[in-house]
């Protein structure tokens, strides 16, 4: 019998009558000749609530206290799926993370699954039972609670298809796929029918929301096909898959954009072996991702040194790096939270001349400033201004052409 793993995001589950939607979905699988295993996230804006009330409480919450705060989320919409499903007459059964046998880091808010014990689903899966897991969240070897991050649902959907050996998974939301763009910024943006995992990864991490990018690096790493779909209708979605796209298309599949960054330079940094792994190692440490590092070109052997980080992270990445900076001798450490990153993505973009001098002139000819510029086989990003982001967006799609009308 083939076995599906469904997701549903929080807007699917959002009240009562939303989760009963969901509920008669997932008893239309199972009686396709299915076996259903279904992740989902926290109702509706539950994990803002959450955050929201333990800011009133404390203003630094403790992490693990948070973790065990915000797993709460999940618990409260799979046991309420659940006990829809049962209403409807389907044998049905809810599992936390620990229960469901995912086994994560110690990192709290950030964790990242190191195993899956799949026995207690398979017996369940035996018992011809619809198995409802709350998504987001997993179990240390301490036995503390720990959530994977914002969008961490994604993660457990594909993590648990690849451990069950799963025939696909389905992401569902309020969108009906992937697009060229954000629809909200550019309503004439394009669903892909298809996109390969390299490129839905660098979409995913430079900022499109439609899919957690460690869910699409899992995927690619055990070719787990997945379908990123709506669950308000039946319409087809995207797949995100391995192998050559069979679309005859432009060789851009889309405009990604991030404006919940912040760059951060460390001025002075004597220019020698060492100095710069002194920096990251620190970042690391401090489980601070970076990205789009850029160094100048070395004066009297001194130069200066760019990053960015999460605009969540810029405090905490402010007091890493100005304790190092004073112990490699740097002159000083500024920050600037204003900023924001647009970028264009698409297999072959490196091996194809005219990609870059075009981004660069439509964004010029828009007066966008690029500050910083980073690259890849399969991207080019720019550092923009913050408030000009959406423009960039916009000017860019319609730069390389990537309207719905021109397939």
């Amino acid at each position: 019998m083939p076995l599906i793993v469904q997701k549903y995001g929080g807007s699917s589950v959002a009240d009562a009558e939303r989760i009963r939607h969901v509920a008669r979905r997932i008893i239309r699988a199972k009686e396709e000749g299915n076996q259903v295993v279904v992740v989902v996230s926290a109702m509706g804006k539950t994990t803002d609530e959450l955050i929201g009330l333990a800011g009133q409480v404390s203003e630094r919450p403790d992490k693990r206290e948070l973790d065990m705060l915000l797993s709460t989320g999940e618990v409260v919409s799979c046991t309420l799926l659940t006990m829809g499903l049962r209403s409807m007459g389907q044998e049905a059964i809810s599992l936390t993370g620990a229960q469901a046998g995912i086994q994560t880091d110690s990192v709290y808010s950030r964790a990242r699954i190191t195993g899956i014990s799949t026995k207690r689903i398979t017996r369940e899966l035996d018992q011809d039972k619809i198995v409802v897991v709350a998504g987001f969240q997993g179990i240390s070897e301490e036995y503390d609670i720990t959530t994977l991050g914002r969008g961490g649902s994604d993660t457990t959907a594909v993590a648990l298809a690849i451990g069950l050996s799963a025939d696909r998974c389905e992401i569902f939301s309020d969108v009906e796929g992937v697009y060229s763009a954000d629809p909200r910024l550019v309503p004439e943006a394009r669903k892909l029918d298809e996109i390969v995992y390299e490129e839905m990864l660098d979409m995913a991490a430079l900022g499109s929301k439609v899919v957690h990018p460690r869910a699409v690096e899992l995927g690619w790493e055990y070719n787990m096909p997945i379908l990123i779909a709506s669950s308000f209708n039946d319409n087809q979605g995207t797949l995100i898959h391995g192998g050559v796209s069979m679309e005859v298309r432009n060789k851009i599949s889309g405009i990604a954009h991030d404006s919940n960054i912040a760059k951060v330079t460390v001025i002075g940094v004597p220019d020698k072996p060492g100095i710069a792994s002194s920096v990251f190692e620190a970042l690391a440490a401090a489980n601070i991702s970076v990205d789009t590092i850029v160094q100048n070109a070395s004066i009297d052997r001194i130069t200066d040194v760019t990053f960015t980080v999460g605009r969540n992270d810029l405090d905490s990445a402010m007091e890493v790096v100005k304790s190092v900076a004073e112990s490699i001798g740097a002159r000083k450490c500024v920050s600037d939270n204003t900023v924001g990153k647009v970028s264009i993505i698409g297999s072959g973009i490196q091996s194809a001349p005219g990609y870059a001098s075009h981004m660069f002139r439509a964004l010029s000819d828009q007066n966008i400033n690029i500050e910083l510029i980073s690259t890849s086989e399969i991207r080019i990003t720019c550092i923009i201004e913050g408030a000009k982001v959406s423009e960039a967006v916009r000017t860019l799609h319609k730069a390389f052409e990537l309207k719905a009308t021109e397939v």
